[in-house]
């Protein structure tokens, strides 16, 4: 059984994402576009579970198939779109997951999502706080559950990722 486990911002979990990007980008080589730590444990400061999330950008999704023996060989289960189209998933740990792996295509719109839900928590202080203290909430309150945990944090992720989205493309302009 997968035990919900949130936990303070961790300084290691930075170079965790570095020598995972280093074995993935020895993977995916010249289709490879760039690599991306997303997810809690990219913000500096914010509660997470200890599971690094990276997010590959690819030329072209349909080659990253093609490297699925190779992503066993580096201990992950290939889990394909996973629910979400147009994206190659993968993970590795079994019930102690260590690594999640979000592969896009460039120009996908949820690379877009992701980046801006992570550097608007980065530089917007009141909303990391409020997000992370509901997290370690639901940790306590669901430990085995998973379902629970993700169910009682989908509206504020969906509230700070609106506020993300509108906050990172008048960033950008």
């Amino acid at each position: 059984m997968r035990k919900v486990e949130v936990v303070s911002y961790r300084e290691e979990w930075a170079c965790m994402f570095k020598e995972e990007a280093n074995k993935l980008n020895r993977v995916f080589r010249n289709e490879l576009i760039t690599i991306h730590h997303i997810g809690s444990t990219s913000i500096k400061g914010l509660k997470a579970k200890p599971i690094i999330d990276i997010m590959p950008v690819v030329k072209d999704i349909n080659k990253v198939d093609h490297f699925n023996s190779e992503m066993t060989d580096l201990g992950y289960e290939i889990l394909g779109e996973n629910g979400i189209s147009g994206r190659r998933y993968f993970q590795k740990g079994g019930n102690n997951r260590s690594h999640h792996v979000h592969i896009y295509e460039y120009q996908n719109p949820e690379i877009e999502r992701h980046l801006a839900f992570r550097n608007y928590l980065r530089v917007h202080e009141s909303d990391l706080k409020a997000y992370g203290d509901l997290k370690g909430k639901l940790a306590k309150m669901f430990p085995n559950d998973i379902g629970s945990y993700i169910s009682g944090k989908e509206k504020r992720v969906q509230e700070i990722e609106e506020r993300a989205l509108i906050w990172y493309k008048n960033s950008k302009s």
